[in-house]
């Protein structure tokens, strides 16, 4: 099953290493993912990620990064695409 997630990160070099060791760890795999820098310097991160696993378990893990200013599940449907992901990206700025 196909799940969306946006986060918004610290700026620091390790952060995106970080966040998808523990997307590995918990067994979720990456198959589409975009980022963006904010005029604030923080990180907008939108990822699709597929397991058979609860999403649950990755954003609560997620959400316990020091960097990770926040972890948001995007709806069901949504599926990462340039236009929709510019959109969400833009609101969060």
């Amino acid at each position: 099953m196909k799940h969306a997630l946006e986060l918004t990160l610290q700026p620091s070099p390790e952060v995106l290493e970080r966040v998808l060791r523990v997307m590995r760890h918990r067994g979720f795999s990456v198959t589409n993912m975009q980022m963006q820098i904010n005029e604030d310097a923080c990180i907008a991160l939108a990822v699709e990620v597929e397991t058979e696993r609860a999403i649950e378990l990755l954003s609560n893990q997620l959400d316990k990064l020091y960097d990770v200013a926040e972890c948001r599940l995007m709806p069901a449907p949504f599926a990462l695409n340039s236009a929709l992901v510019t959109q969400a990206l833009a609101a969060n700025a």
